[in-house]
């Protein structure tokens, strides 16, 4: 019997999970966690059970995207020019932020708070680029100073501006060219 309980226990996070990613990415992050529930098929407590916040949910959702942005960021500490390297990596950052609308002030809010089920994560997500970001200052091609802080603030800025257009992808790009001017060395 007990082997039967963690089969059905593993089924419910699979289907809680396939519920809030549908959920997330029609409604956003606010999203009615009773609603998630129910597309689950399972009980509120079910939920609760696997996922006892929001945050616990979200990370869940988005681990395995963090730690593909984690080894981008890895791998691009490879490339030849490192203000391109950095341009790329926060391009691919601030496009992946588009997924779940209100999901930028989500990590944000995360960062802020080191005792959010989601802020291991974000603060993993944030030291990769951090390290991005002192090759391209080493470099000579970004400002000496800006922070690891800052830019991910200025990634979760671009995501906002680009839930709000028609083409995210392209405001993303736009206003990532202008941004990366303004922290190029002069």
């Amino acid at each position: 019997m007990p082997g039967t309980a963690r089969v059905d226990a593993r089924r419910n996070h699979d289907l809680l999970l396939a519920a809030a990613r549908e959920a997330f990415a029609e409604h956003g992050t606010d999203a009615s966690l009773r609603d998630i529930a129910r597309q689950a098929g399972v009980g509120i407590g079910t939920l609760y059970r696997h996922f006892p916040t929001r945050e616990a949910l979200l990370e869940a959702l988005l681990r395995s995207r963090f730690d593909a942005l984690r080894d981008r960021a890895d791998e691009l500490s490879q490339a030849p020019a490192p203000g391109e390297a950095l341009l790329t990596w926060l391009s691919e950052l601030a496009a992946g932020s588009v997924t779940y609308r209100g999901l930028p002030e989500s990590v944000m809010t995360a960062l802020r708070d080191d005792r959010s089920q989601l802020h291991a994560s974000c603060a993993a997500m944030r030291a990769a680029g951090g390290r991005l970001l002192d090759r391209a200052q080493a470099a000579g091609e970004v400002r000496g100073d800006v922070t690891a802080a800052q830019l991910l603030a200025l990634a979760a800025g671009l995501a906002w501006a680009g839930e709000q257009s028609a083409d995210p992808v392209a405001m993303i790009r736009q206003l990532l060219s202008i941004a990366m001017q303004g922290l190029a060395t002069r």
